[in-house]
């Protein structure tokens, strides 16, 4: 072989290694593998809300790695993610919003592993602690703010109707909202009272239950119903409810009644802290919740002096004796 053919083999061999390193690259790239990521939860069936949360903490996350100089994964080290948390607690995120972004990254890093089984690959995540996220109970709706904005459901009688089932509906069931507007008509048995979520957290179906009141209401707003829409809720149109109209609802409820907006996931909070002083065990509330942990049950209910007066006043063993 002459020393001109030599050197052009040599350069094709360069060439294709150039390209295969390129193509590496490309494949390792966090962009690319945060799309592949996203297209596997998809697939998975999860629902739209948790597709664009995962999205927006890695976008987040994307964002602050490239401005390091990272874009690779294999760059991705354990100082690094540290670096990160530390820079969303010194840009004033809560707590509970830096330990979402660490669930978001653990989830993320955990599929890439999976999914390309890299060879000599080792996760970066598993040296870093997860952040704390305080114990402190979260605030339920109180069910005097519940009367005060049932108390305002008047005016056109279908909207009124509507509004006031769907606020029993909430404070009964202690259904997430992402779960109250997936409910078809099909779903509800108004005579009954049982109502079916067919996609819960995790795509998990369960039954929950509505009482004598929360069912009359629901009666009494089916009967003004002339639209042809499968949504147990419906716009004034006629459409399925969305998430913003349903915190439309309560933000203009709210006005009425001259009280703040109540946060939707504070009727869950409700239904669970209402149950428990009612005597309903945690096992029974956790699954009527949906939640497959009873540590759950602590982030939702909030015992102070006089719960805790009456559960030793019930079950003192002094006096059994």
């Amino acid at each position: 072989m002459t020393p001109a053919a030599k050197r052009t083999g040599s350069a094709k061999v360069t060439m294709q290694t150039q390209r295969i390193i390129e193509y590496s690259n490309k494949e390792k790239s966090l962009s690319n593998l945060v799309d592949g990521f996203l297209l596997e939860r998809k697939s998975r069936g999860l629902q739209e809300r948790s597709i664009e949360f995962y999205r927006g903490k890695l976008k987040h996350f994307i964002e602050w790695a490239d401005k390091q100089g990272v874009k690779n994964i294999d760059d991705v080290t354990p100082a690094m993610l540290r670096a990160f948390l530390l820079y969303l607690e010194e840009s004033k995120h809560r707590r509970g919003g830096i330990h979402a972004f660490y669930r978001t990254l653990r989830a993320f890093l955990k599929w890439y592993q999976s999914e390309f089984e890299p060879a000599g690959w080792l996760n970066p995540l598993r040296k870093v602690q997860s952040p704390k996220v305080p114990t402190e109970p979260l605030d339920p709706v109180s069910l005097d703010d519940v009367r005060a904005l049932l108390a305002v459901c008047h005016g056109k009688r279908f909207t009124a109707d509507r509004d006031r089932a769907i606020i029993l509906t909430l404070l009964d069931t202690g259904a997430r909202a992402g779960e109250l507007l997936r409910i078809d008509f099909a779903d509800c048995n108004s005579i009954t009272g049982d109502i079916l979520i067919r996609k819960g957290k995790g795509s998990k179906p369960r039954t929950v239950f509505v009482g004598r009141m929360t069912r009359r209401a629901l009666r009494s707003y089916l009967k003004l119903r002339d639209d042809t829409s499968p949504a147990l809720f419906v716009s004034d149109n006629g459409e399925r409810l969305s998430y913003d109209g349903l915190r439309a609802i309560m933000t203009r409820r709210a006005k009425l009644a001259g009280i703040r907006p109540p946060k939707l996931q504070g009727y869950r909070r409700a239904f669970a802290v209402n149950m428990l002083r009612a005597g309903v065990d945690a096992v029974s509330i956790s699954r009527l919740l949906g939640h497959g942990d009873l540590q759950m049950i602590l982030k939702y209910v909030k015992q102070n002096s006089d719960d805790l007066r009456d559960v030793h006043g019930r079950a003192s063993p002094a006096d059994k004796l």
